[in-house]
């Protein structure tokens, strides 16, 4: 079950006056409510951490809580700055990784920076679909060599490829 509005707030009233079953009963509830809220904004095997790092926050910040107002705006903005700070962290050693110190003047980095960038759009689409822009629009393969490769029939490639990148161009224009 997750609690409703007026139930967290209640619960959180409570955990602020001391009952530490009503708080062991709110942090359940909130690690409920943020997995589906992080279900998709991250991959699978960071929703625990990113979860268990917002619960944190809360017990840190929990005392800051207005009862006059409502808990989960209040629950959702932690959640959304740990997310934030959880997206930062990521690419940042994502691109450290690639960092390379011995680089000649004239790198790749431009190439590397725009492949990070398109498989991290590429996360966001279903995997038929980015598996066949992969292979036509990226790897110049035919439809046909696509539709063999991928074991889809070539009216599913094209339909695929419509699709994908019509979602990709979705994604772009709500980031600018």
């Amino acid at each position: 079950m997750i609690a409703d509005e007026a139930t967290l707030a209640q619960l959180m009233r409570r955990s602020q006056q001391g009952d530490k079953r009503a708080y062991t009963v709110l942090l359940d509830e909130c690690a409920m409510w943020l997995q589906r809220y992080f279900r998709r904004r991250v991959p699978p095997h960071q929703l625990d951490d990113l979860v268990q790092d917002v619960l944190l926050a809360l017990h840190r910040k929990r005392d800051t809580w207005d009862a006059g107002r409502a808990f989960l705006p209040w629950l959702a903005a932690i959640a959304r700055y740990r997310w934030v700070d959880h997206l930062r962290k990521v690419y940042r050693t994502e691109a450290d990784q690639l960092e390379d110190w011995d680089a000649a003047e004239e790198s790749n980095e431009e190439a590397v920076l725009a492949r990070l960038s398109l498989e991290r759009l590429f996360v966001k689409l279903p995997e038929k679909q980015a598996q066949v822009i992969e292979l036509v629009k990226i790897e110049g393969l035919s439809i046909a060599e696509a539709s063999a490769k991928s074991g889809q029939s070539e009216s599913l490639v094209k339909v695929n490829i419509h699709r994908g990148l019509k979602k990709l161009a979705t994604l772009i224009e709500k980031a600018e």
